[in-house]
């Protein structure tokens, strides 16, 4: 039996089982009588529980270094939140009910409100509030967490969700794949399987309920695929092999040029959201940084970062790639992504309210304060500033002047910045991608961020099951659309990036390259991949092939041409 999910770390795997089973909490609406000892239960937990994650910290740290062990950095706040500790104190003091119970609903709705963000990145978030919620309540309840330590041979774990904490205790010489019912490529348990060279399939929904201990499974965590009790075990050996020599093949790639067969030229960088994840990108062979999400620093924060705590942050990431190129998206926050310290009003639809650069024309202050420490940093790099969700020439107009005021007022109190920061804009709403002809009158460059372009040229939420068939990066009708940005943009001289998930997609990059696209920015792990795909391609051939791809009626079409095309180049299999 054949099961499909998201691949979210590349490898192939075959082993037996071992399935994770997450513990029962019985956690009841009761009352207490003696409030000051439950208070001090859940004091005493909190203190085991993040004796335990530091001690999961220090594992992390030494086998994976200082930016992976920085996720429970977070954590530890997280669970020390001074507020959320008020919170649960209070409400034990007042409503009289027990820790547990109190502790499973203020975590609940923290979990809810990140669960339900339609970003990515950010909704997953919520697995890093479950994964805290579990150890405090297995800590009160004295209820143990499954023994990851426990595994001491080969297998391939299965689980509802992995958290990081359990990620960061599994054994690479013993755990050959993971697979779970839940995640994305996003997720910190995907990242840190991806770290960990661990292959990884997440998204399978129900697979816990498909599997037991012990049963032989196979998995690729490329393309997602899940085989249960496998026919053809010499067939997935070999692709293990196969595998094994193409990771070797990707070595090859990290530090050369992305340049295709006929000389060519492209860039392929990194997305990152953080200052530590530069030394990571540098060391997948990033180009450049062709997207730094700095909403990060606002929200693992619980007050507005001040302009030198930005200008650190900055500062770190442009001196890491010195000349090579970092954009840095402004303040991207609203709509899903929320903060602890500022409310924003309710709204009927908030993924097309105020957000983004909407919301910071609107606070100049906020808006000011970023430039100001961007401008700052400028001097130690090659600084590109990128707005997010334009939607009208106006707009960009406005943002683009109020940037180069903060410049002016800077310079006249003396402060040094480069004059050579680019300003740009994502391209992210179809209305703005309509009219590039227009905006590349004012604008640098450009990147598309096909995450939302996608949903909002089909009207689709990616995140809702029942109309996720409709979110198609492949589909003609969008690739026309992305073909219609790179040239107009191109007849002004101006640069086209993608800085979405499809910049990365192994059936996508053969379009895209075809379609004229100057940069390709993507989760770091994939650059190795990407650039050997480009760099054994022709550009005239791609050319080619994305006009004919251009000409059919749907994705699936599309993608059959695509991986025909790619299978006889042999670069899948």
């Amino acid at each position: 039996m054949v099961s499909k999910g998201t691949g979210a770390s590349l490898g192939i795997a075959i082993a037996k089982a071992y399935l994770i089973i997450d513990p029962v909490f019985d956690v009841k609406n009761t009352t207490v009588s003696d409030v000051k000892e439950e208070v001090a239960l859940y004091e005493k937990a909190l203190v085991q529980t993040q004796r335990q994650i530091a001690k999961i910290q220090r594992i992390v740290h030494d086998k994976m270094g200082p930016d992976k062990a920085d996720i429970f950095t977070a954590h530890i706040q997280i669970a020390n939140d001074p507020e959320i500790k008020k919170e649960i104190i209070h409400t034990i003091q007042t409503s009289r009910l027990n820790s547990a119970y109190v502790v499973t609903q203020v975590f609940d709705r923290y979990y809810q409100t990140f669960a339900s963000m339609e970003d990515n990145y950010f909704k997953e978030r919520a697995g890093d509030i479950y994964d805290i919620t579990k150890r405090i309540l297995s800590n009160i309840l004295h209820v143990p967490l499954p023994d990851i330590l426990g595994i001491k041979e080969p297998c391939i774990v299965v689980a509802n969700d992995l958290t990081p904490s359990a990620m960061a205790l599994l054994e690479k010489q013993y755990v050959k794949g993971v697979v779970t019912n839940y995640g994305g490529r996003t997720s910190h348990a995907a990242i840190m399987a991806r770290s960990m060279e661990i292959p990884a399939v997440v998204g399978l929904t129900d697979i816990t309920k498909k599997i037991t201990t012990g049963q032989l499974i196979a998995i690729n965590g490329e393309n997602g695929e899940v085989e249960i009790a496998p026919t053809d075990i010499n067939k997935w050996q070999q692709r293990i092999k196969d595998f094994a020599r193409l990771k070797e093949e990707f070595k090859k790639y990290i530090n050369v040029p992305s340049v295709t067969l006929d000389g060519h030229k492209v860039e392929v960088e990194g997305n990152i959201g953080k200052p530590v994840d530069a030394p990571l990108a540098v060391n997948h062979g990033a180009e450049g940084i062709g997207l730094f999400r700095s909403e990060f620093l606002y929200m693992d924060n619980d007050h507005w970062p001040t302009e030198d705590e930005q200008y650190q942050g900055y500062k770190k990431v442009l001196e890491t790639f010195k000349d090579k190129t970092v954009v840095i998206r402004t303040l991207d926050i609203g709509g899903d992504k929320k903060l602890s310290y500022f409310i924003f009003p309710d709204e009927a639809n908030p993924f097309l309210g105020w957000r983004a650069i909407r919301f910071c024309l609107a606070k100049p202050e906020i808006f000011k304060t970023q430039l100001r420490a961007l401008a700052r940093a400028s001097l130690h790099g090659k600084l590109a500033i990128m707005f997010p969700m334009i939607a009208t020439v106006d707009e960009f107009k406005q943002a683009k002047e109020f940037a180069n005021k903060t410049f002016t007022e800077l310079e006249n109190q003396k402060q040094a910045i480069s004059h050579n920061i680019q300003i740009g804009m994502m391209v992210e709403i179809p209305a703005a991608a309509v009219l590039i002809d227009q905006f590349a009158k004012y604008a640098d460059f450009f990147s598309i961020g096909t995450n939302d372009l996608i949903q909002y040229t089909f009207a689709c939420d990616r995140m809702s099951p029942e109309v996720a068939y409709l979110y198609q990066p492949n589909n003609p009708s969008l690739l026309r659309l992305v073909k219609s940005i790179i040239d107009h943009a191109h007849a002004l001289k101006k640069p086209v990036a993608m800085c979405g998930e499809m910049a990365g997609d192994t059936i996508s990059i053969p379009i895209l390259l075809g379609l004229g696209l100057d940069n390709f920015s993507m989760s770091v792990t994939s650059i190795p991949k990407a650039r050997m795909i480009i760099n054994n391609l022709s550009y005239q051939e791609c050319q080619i092939l994305a006009n004919d791809v251009l000409k059919l009626e749907n994705s699936e079409q599309v993608e059959t041409v695509i991986k025909n095309f790619l299978h006889a180049k042999q670069l899948i299999s």
